[in-house]
């Protein structure tokens, strides 16, 4: 078993995403020390799990760590980078590899500017998720074979990327680099868009069909409005970080289906629209074979 890239973690938010990396990292290097902080009855699940040493209620309790990543909703995190100042040691002295799991990174990155020097900010953004949220839910393999972005500020080879890389690579995900900017216009189209039209798509139905329509409808509305189910406030914070780039998601999605709408008696844009749409899933689905 090769060497823990970091021998302390302190993961800050124990729900999916943080409680799922507290898992792993607990099965793939049982030598590294996991401290999580979270809400009491958080904190008493994962303990009885096994997917922390010790729980903290805030993040100045916390101990010395190697890796602080902040895995609360992306307000919360950039809150969060405040108490920095607050963990053990001066603010000068902190040597630490502070990492974040949120789904947007321009303004995280820019806030960490303000981090003492001695720690190495780099955002972060795992690609695995699930219907609902919670330790609950958490495994130690969310992230198989799932893309984990860093987001550096400037330069993409610094050892602190180097080591996160490693890190997600042992708990089975794919490291990749981009720039904030890029992460966030990425984003705003394979994550962020389908989520708001899955949302506003299973309102309108909803809206329309009332409870008895709905027990009519086949498996393809449920497969296609999957991700209504999703809460609120982890994409509220999204969306208030990433408001340009979804607005411009947005745009091209309602121009798409005003030419559906302007064409259903000729059915051009029907041709035209579901040609390439099918083109487009072929690669997707490619790309997970």
């Amino acid at each position: 078993m090769s060497e823990p890239p970091f021998s302390s973690i302190g993961i800050v938010g124990l729900g999916l995403i943080g409680g799922s990396i507290a898992l792993g990292v607990r099965q793939r290097w049982p030598s590294t020390r996991v401290f999580g902080v979270d809400a009491d009855s958080v904190l008493a699940h994962a303990l009885g799990d096994d997917a922390i040493e010790r729980g903290f209620s805030n993040i100045g309790a916390l101990p010395d760590v190697d890796l602080l990543i902040l895995a609360a909703p992306v307000g919360q995190n950039i809150s969060l980078l405040r108490d920095i100042r607050l963990m053990p040691g001066t603010p000068g002295d902190k040597k630490m590899v502070v990492t974040d799991v949120g789904g947007t990174k321009r303004a995280i990155v820019d806030a960490a500017r303000a981090l003492p020097s001695g720690v190495a900010f780099v955002g972060g953004h795992p690609l695995g998720g699930g219907e609902r949220g919670g330790f609950a839910f958490a495994r130690p393999d969310l992230f198989a074979g799932r893309p984990w972005i860093f987001t550096p500020a400037g330069d993409a080879g610094t050892p602190a990327v180097a080591r996160l890389s490693e890190f997600v690579s042992g708990l089975g995900a794919r490291a990749a680099v981009l720039t904030p900017a890029d992460h966030d216009r990425l984003m705003a189209f394979v994550s962020h868009l389908p989520q708001l039209a899955a949302s506003a798509l299973m309102d309108t139905v909803g809206g329309a069909a009332k409870n008895d329509g709905l027990r009519m409808a086949g498996r393809g509305l449920a497969d296609t409005t999957r991700l209504a189910s999703s809460p609120v406030d982890v994409w509220r914070d999204i969306c208030l970080t990433n408001a340009d780039a979804i607005g411009d998601a947005l745009d091209r999605l309602i121009q798409r289906l005003t030419q559906l709408r302007e064409g259903l008696d000729s059915g051009d844009a029907l041709d035209s629209i579901f040609t390439s749409a099918a083109k487009w899933r072929a690669e997707l689905i490619k790309e997970r074979d």
